[in-house]
């Protein structure tokens, strides 16, 4: 379901909206959009879940409560279709782990491998030499939606997370993730660019972890339209090659890591051997680390502080 409650007032029968969602499917194959889109939609907006939408077990059903009125959940599709806007930010929401996020066009949209980022944290934590990492310090740098920093004060509910983002209004949606479940207290916001605002954390965080833009500026054109027209160029575009930002993570982390903190940073495919070689480079990093997605593609590193 969306983050908002449906309204009282907006209602569909259950053979309408059947109808519809057949409608959409086939409009959606010739479109060659995900068909499961459709129901993504149907269960940020409609009180049914997803089991539901697939038994189709609510096509006998009187009444369906919808959180806009049926020409508005119409438009919503058709703009779609037609704009390529992403399904994520007409609902409002989107699943990332066990959350339900609030997103807008402010934010990147949450991906399903940047859940494997709390994974590998994790673990980590397990070979980590800092002291009592469970505990400690960690930074979410650039947080976009609040994601990892939720994942992270999920993971560990006995550390102190601080979350970074320049984009003011990106900081106001992961601000109101964190008020929706109940961990305003435990992720401290900050906005500024990476460790700016965390002068007072130097050489006491746990880990850090990092989603950063990294996709080559000349590239973005080049990405499907739902990206490269919608989500914020500021959470896209890493530079020349992609890798501006990780470049600075990779300079600055060791004055902000305790020894034996967690460096950990998600790519683009192509570009984790780089990033690996400029970790060794750098000097301050040991133990690095070349993580696969479930797809098999080298998206992570991981590294620790000396």
């Amino acid at each position: 379901m969306a983050n908002f409650p449906p309204s009282p007032t907006h209602t569909i029968s259950g053979p309408v909206l059947y109808h519809w969602r057949k409608q959409a499917q086939a409009q959606a194959i010739a479109a060659e959009v995900p068909v499961v889109e459709v129901d993504w939609l149907l269960q940020a907006l409609t009180d049914l879940d997803r089991l539901a939408l697939r038994l189709e077990t609510f096509q006998t059903k009187p009444e369906i409560t919808l959180a806009c009125s049926p020409a508005d959940l119409d438009q919503l599709w058709q703009r779609r279709l037609q704009q390529r806007i992403p399904v994520q930010y007409l609902a409002g929401c989107v699943p990332w782990r066990q959350f339900s996020l609030t997103v807008s066009p402010a934010v990147l949209i949450p991906r399903p491998e940047t859940e494997l980022l709390i994974d590998l944290a994790l673990a980590a934590v397990e070979q980590s030499a800092c002291s009592e990492p469970r505990q400690g310090h960690w930074a979410d740098l650039g947080t976009g939606s609040g994601a990892i920093a939720l994942g992270l004060a999920d993971t560990f509910p006995q550390a102190r997370i601080h979350a970074v983002e320049t984009s003011a209004a990106a900081l106001a949606i992961a601000q109101q993730n964190a008020q929706q479940f109940r961990m305003a207290s435990r992720i401290q916001f900050y906005q500024g660019s990476w460790f700016a605002p965390l002068q007072h954390l130097r050489g006491q965080l746990s880990g850090m972890v990092s989603n950063p833009p990294y996709i080559p500026r000349s590239q973005i054109s080049d990405l499907q339209p739902e990206v490269a027209q919608h989500e914020p160029q500021l959470a896209l575009d890493g530079g020349e090659d992609g890798l501006d930002c990780v470049r600075q993570l990779i300079s600055d982390a060791p004055a902000y890591l305790q020894s034996g903190g967690i460096w950990l940073v998600e790519l683009m495919a192509g570009q984790a051997k780089t990033v690996a070689t400029l970790l060794q480079t750098q000097g301050d990093y040991q133990s690095i680390a070349i993580h696969p997605d479930l797809a098999g593609v080298e998206r992570f590193v991981l590294a620790y502080r000396r």
